[in-house]
């Protein structure tokens, strides 16, 4: 089984990240940098909103490889992760072969299989980088599922047998902790928590995904979710929210104000209403 593209060090890892642009800390580096280096997918962990899902992505973008992305729920079946057949297909070809227009052929056959993303992570022949989005939210039936997945990279269709990987996808895991996930699921991982950054690291990143924000501004807003990631709020803003916050405020030019913008920051009312009654942006 070949394997996707290789970093030579981790400083060229965060260099690759970094152009896309995405500011890695040391830490979450080392842990990409390892579970490519090692061979293991790697769960990140943490606050929705902290850039774990923007990392699968920048690091697609980095290695060129193609992202394939699981969006996880409750309910998650096998039939909308890996695998589902074609029956209206199956069903126009039964009736064909009756009336002798084709050729009886296997109805149970690779043309009649519609792939899921995992099965067409699985099977691409080119580079994947394979995200599995709030893995937390699957139910631990799914979850129980992915154990074959991630330890041998294969996936068993009755039907057909056992398909596995001719090249092992780059798979990352998010989860925002909802609860709490399996061992066994943990143990065939990498891990690593990402919290929120610190206004020095925040502030870098916003100048690098906002270049055109005024220094004042990007100092402003960042100080602003600093002081609302303090308060007692039911969502706090994540990283997203402080970039968009930056955009904002820059669209509207000497105008915009903190709080006109608030609901960029924050999307329940009960907070809007929290922070405009306590003065938490006071003096911002």
């Amino acid at each position: 089984m070949t394997t996707g593209p290789r970093f030579q060090s981790i400083a060229d890892l965060e260099d690759a990240l970094l152009r896309q642009p995405y500011l890695p800390q040391r830490g979450l580096a080392t842990a990409v940098f390892l579970s490519l280096a090692i061979e293991k997918p790697l769960l990140l962990e943490g606050e929705a909103g902290v850039g774990k899902t923007e990392l699968a992505k920048a690091l697609a973008r980095a290695s060129g490889a193609r992202l394939i992305r699981l969006q996880c729920y409750e309910g998650l079946d096998v039939s909308h992760a890996v695998y589902e057949w074609n029956y209206a297909r199956q069903l126009l070809h039964i009736r064909a072969a009756q009336e002798g227009a084709v050729d009886e052929q296997e109805l149970f056959g690779p043309d009649f299989l519609i792939r899921r993303p995992l099965l067409e992570a699985i099977t691409s022949e080119e580079p994947v980088v394979l995200l599995i989005d709030e893995i937390d939210r699957a139910d631990d039936e799914f979850e129980a599922f992915l154990l074959e997945l991630l330890s041998d990279f294969q996936v068993t269709i009755p039907e057909l047998g056992t398909i596995t990987a001719t090249q092992r996808p780059l798979v990352v895991l998010t989860s925002n902790r909802t609860r709490e996930l399996h061992d066994a699921l943990k143990r065939r991982c990498m891990y690593h928590w990402i919290d929120y950054p610190d206004l020095e690291r925040e502030t870098a990143i916003v100048r690098t995904r906002v270049p055109g924000a005024e220094e004042a501004v990007v100092e402003r807003v960042v100080e602003a979710v600093a002081r609302l990631r303090r308060a007692e709020l039911y969502k706090l803003p994540g990283v997203g929210e402080t970039i968009a916050w930056a955009q904002a405020l820059g669209a509207l030019g000497p105008d915009g104000t903190l709080e006109d913008t608030l609901g960029v920051a924050l999307k329940v009312r009960e907070d809007l209403d929290r922070v405009r009654h306590t003065g938490v942006l006071d003096g911002a």
